[in-house]
């Protein structure tokens, strides 16, 4: 059972209903709610590819050529610049570029079913039936705030409910981009509605604000009271010069466009640099595909090979504007792939064992910690668990990870039992 959001009460959903159809269509206006100030905490960010579906391990970064043809594939394992440690042929630049990054080949969960596995995933706490953990970007954007005028979570090219603020409310959700790859790609939320200019956007919202006054009069609401603050703060992004420049890929020469493959992994991870780079928190990079039930072979040896462009070319670009110091990249799935071919010629759900990749932010390059048996089914040595990957993406950013919240009128810790992976650093 999923977990959700506490109930709200009717008269509750009666304003949120007034103040969405009422506050953002009125005014033209969509962009996500409720922004915070710059608080100016940190200068550190994170770009995260997501592996939606999960990856398979032994088809990326724990290749096991000995074993039998059913469990290994017919992916050759290829070397990579650590000694001894092989990829597959799938990923012939990170196989070059190892020496930049971190592999752990020992992540383990106990969620099997997609959106258990992503909220753990995403958040580094084990999901519970009364309430939705935050995930990270909310997380970051709640401590930290909006930089130089931009939301401070972005998900590209959209969001999904793990990914979101679970308890923390709306006002931390994901800013959503659409997709970077798409011809004529424009960000909606930054594009006032045709013939709609910014003077009358401006009218518009200064009457939405006597309709918001009118209505506080007669029920009380601090979603409410806070509205004007955050229709304002909407209406600076929407007029920004900054925030339409952040999102404009097409200002990005083309040799640069090509070098991270025109897909929808690749064009995001370039936008998730521009973003970092003029002030978002964090960007989550939605790869699909993974799910491989069946086909997995063929659907690994397109996808793959996507990932593989934009995530080296993600790091080269990082490292060579002096950013990759101050930017956690995360390479993360749902979970791993069974060891053994199905007889669909998928592999199917396993958290048994999957892979992990880390690089900038400190971490150390060309480490490869923890291993798996000989089907990488399960770990054998160190293993780690998604409450210890939590704990490290925050020890990376920043973040005091035992620190506590409030909801359903208790005290819940950011980040309750992980332990941060101190190899990454030594």
């Amino acid at each position: 059972m999923l977990a959700v959001r506490p109930p709200s009460s009717p008269a509750t959903m009666n304003r949120r209903a007034f103040l969405t159809a009422g506050s953002l269509a009125f005014s033209g206006i969509s962009l996500p709610r409720l922004l915070k100030a710059d608080s100016g905490a940190s200068e550190k960010s994170c770009i995260v590819i997501f592996q939606h579906g999960g990856a398979s391990q032994l088809d990326t970064f724990d290749p096991k050529p000995e074993a039998v043809a059913d469990i290994r594939g017919s992916f050759k394992a290829i070397p990579t610049a650590i000694p001894g440690v092989r990829f597959t042929e799938l990923l012939p630049r990170s196989a070059r570029a190892a020496g930049k990054f971190a592999v752990i080949r020992s992540m383990h969960s106990d969620e099997a079913i997609h959106e258990r596995a992503r909220q753990y995933v995403f958040s580094g706490t084990k999901p519970r039936n009364e309430v939705l953990q935050p995930s990270f970007g909310s997380t970051i954007a709640k401590e930290w705030g909006p930089r130089r005028g931009l939301p401070p979570f972005v998900s590209i090219p959209r969001s999904d409910m793990a990914a979101e603020a679970g308890f923390l409310g709306p006002t931390y959700d994901p800013f959503v981009s659409g997709d970077p790859n798409a011809e004529g790609y424009a960000v909606k939320d930054l594009t006032l509605p045709s013939g709609i200019s910014l003077d009358e956007a401006r009218s518009r919202t200064e009457l939405l604000g006597a309709l918001d006054r009118r209505f506080r009069s007669v029920t009380e609401s601090t979603l409410v009271d806070s509205m004007d603050e955050f229709q304002q703060k909407a209406f600076d992004l929407i007029s920004s010069p900054a925030a339409k420049e952040a999102f404009d890929i097409s200002a990005e020469p083309d040799r640069l466009r090509d070098a991270y493959g025109r897909t929808t992994v690749g064009q995001g991870a370039l936008l998730g640099r521009r973003l970092v780079e003029a002030g978002v928190r964090l960007a989550t990079v939605f790869h699909d595909g993974y799910d491989t039930h069946v086909r997995n072979e063929p659907t690994h040896r397109r996808i793959v090979p996507e990932f593989d462009r934009a995530f080296c070319a993600l790091l080269d670009d990082l490292e060579q504007r002096g950013l990759l110091d101050t930017t956690l990249v995360l390479v993360v799935g749902d979970f791993g792939r069974t060891p053994k071919v199905n007889f669909s010629g998928g592999r199917d759900h396993w958290p048994g064992a999957f892979s992990v990749v880390l690089a900038g932010a400190g971490i150390q390059g060309g480490v490869v910690i923890g291993s798996t048996d000989k089907h990488a089914a399960h770990p054998v040595e160190r293993p780690v668990r998604i409450e210890d990957l939590g704990a490290t993406v925050y020890q990376a950013l920043g973040i005091e990870y035992r620190k506590n919240y409030h909801a359903n009128g208790r005290p819940i810790a950011i980040n309750k039992e992980g332990q941060p992976v101190r190899e990454l650093w030594s």
